[in-house]
Formats: structure tokens, C-alpha cells, sequence
């Protein structure tokens, strides 16, 4: 795989299925509609990239992209719900048959619902929560897998969380979701170890996007969607295995991680919890 970052104007030979491929790397972004996928896509495109931008907002999103001046043929959009698996593997063919194989793959979309386990209808929250940050991720890598080996070449990006590293109270199917996005993708990266198809891991801290601001308590070293995507796309650029973003929240993670559990228990007592679904 060529430098994600590396000048405009240097081309690259590909082709699929017999159809040429432009000289300008891909990326296949998930959940681009808003927040942290929209704020990559914006990232990508201004470093020259070409971008397979997948949503259920489509037309939404397709005005977006209008509307940052990116050229007709520097972009498509994907309908398809990551939580389906047959709606975001199609998503992920038609990306092949018309753009080619992705150089990077970032799975983004995900949700993030409060529960109580003694509710019956959390329960679903959780099955959902696991259906779309867990298998959808594992089916947005589906389809380029097979392709990216036999190319030699791409990278595969899941989009963990700090909630992953530690559970917290109200918080446990996004917690228990990110803790197996971080398992999910180290296995991957195992699997494909000599492939030449690198696995990343992203976990974001706290990032100001129309998800967090609902957020009810508070928010240490909350950053800007455009610097956590910048960030991130250095991060996948030099092909690292593990970052967390910002460090700060990286340090923290990790003394959290080291707590005996009735510390960590006391210090997170009576801490507001994260919004079940109806909850305002």
C-alpha cells in the first residue's frame, strides 16, 4: 500500500475487474452521515483521497458533500445498516464494482444507549447495540478482506471507545460493544498478521458530536470532531495497531484500568448515567 498521505499528484496503477481505477487512494467510510464518519470523510477528501461515504441518510448525506465542494468524481454514497448484514456487505460490493478495493476501510458507525439490565426492554437495546457496533463492523470488513489479500495491501480501522477499556454504570452495552470492538480487532489483526492488511484500533475519548452532547455528566479533555479525525487519520497513516485519542484520555484509561475494583467501584458511585432510549 502506498503512503495514505502522500502527495496528490503521485498515481497509482490499479485495477478491478478489468475496470481502471483512478490514481487517488479510497476510503470506505462508515456512519458518514454525521458526527466523527462526517469529520473523517472531510479529513480524507482534503488530503486528496477519493471516498465511498456509507449512511442511512443518503440523500443527506449526499448534500453534505455538495455542499463541501467535493467533486462528482470524488465521492459516492452507500445506503445500508450496519446492523443488517446483508444491507452493509451489499454496500461494500457495490463499493468494489464501482470504485474498486478501498485502501482504507474505517468502520465508524455505531450507537450508544444507556440501560438497566432489570428493564425487559434494555434488553433489546442491548441485543441492538451489539447487532450494530459489533457485527456490523465485522460485516463492514467482510466484503474487502478477501481482496485486500490477495492484493497484499489496505488497512482495516475499527472505531472502539475508552468506554471499552472500563465498564461503566449505565453505560453497559456501549461498554461491553467497545470492549469487544478492541478483542474483535486484535484477533483480526492476528489473523491477517503477513498479509500485508494492517488492523487498527481507534478509541476515542470524549468528542463534541451531536451523540455526546447528550451526555448528562461531564466530559474531561472533550475535543473537536475536525481534531480527533485529524488525529486519527495520522494515526492510520502510519499504520499503528493501538491508539487512543486524546492521549490524555489514554493516560487516564489506563489508571482507571489499574484501580483494585472497590476503588474504581467508590469513585464512579452516583456518577449520572448515560440516556436510555424515550429518556430526554
Amino acid at each position: 500500500m502506498n503512503p495514505p498521505d502522500r502527495p496528490q499528484g503521485e498515481t497509482r496503477s490499479a485495477q478491478h475487474a478489468g475496470t481502471p481505477v483512478t490514481d487517488a487512494p479510497l476510503a470506505f467510510i462508515t456512519g458518514a452521515s454525521s458526527g466523527i464518519g462526517q469529520a473523517l470523510a472531510r479529513r480524507y477528501h482534503q488530503a486528496g483521497w477519493r471516498l465511498a461515504l456509507v449512511a442511512r441518510r443518503t440523500v443527506e448525506t449526499s448534500a453534505w458533500a455538495q455542499g463541501e465542494g467535493m467533486a462528482a468524481d470524488r465521492w459516492r454514497v452507500y445506503a445500508a445498516d450496519v446492523a443488517d448484514i446483508d444491507s452493509i456487505v451489499a454496500a461494500g460490493q457495490a463499493c468494489i464494482a464501482q470504485q474498486g478495493v478501498p485502501d482504507v476501510v474505517i468502520a465508524n458507525a455505531g450507537i450508544s444507549i444507556g440501560m438497566d439490565t432489570a428493564d425487559r426492554a434494555d434488553l433489546d437495546v442491548l441485543a441492538r447495540t451489539l447487532a450494530t457496533n459489533n457485527v456490523g463492523l465485522a460485516a463492514t470488513f467482510h466484503p474487502f478482506v478477501a481482496p485486500m489479500r490477495s492484493r497484499g495491501s489496505g488497512t482495516l480501522v475499527g472505531i472502539a471507545s475508552v468506554a471499552g477499556i472500563r465498564g461503566l454504570p449505565g453505560h453497559g452495552a456501549y461498554s461491553a460493544s467497545k470492549a469487544a470492538v478492541i478483542s474483535y480487532c486484535e484477533s483480526l489483526r492476528g489473523e491477517l498478521r503477513g498479509t500485508g492488511v494492517r488492523v487498527v484500533t481507534i478509541a476515542p475519548g470524549y468528542v463534541d458530536t451531536p451523540l455526546t452532547r447528550k451526555n448528562r455528566y461531564g466530559m474531561p479533555f472533550l475535543m473537536r470532531a475536525e481534531d480527533f479525525a485529524d488525529a486519527a487519520y495520522r494515526t492510520i497513516a502510519a499504520g499503528r495497531s493501538y491508539r487512543v485519542i486524546p492521549w490524555q484520555m489514554g493516560v487516564v484509561a489506563k489508571l482507571l484500568r489499574a484501580l483494585p475494583n472497590p476503588v474504581f467501584d467508590r469513585l464512579l458511585a452516583g456518577r449520572p448515567r448515560k440516556h436510555r432510549q424515550n429518556e430526554r
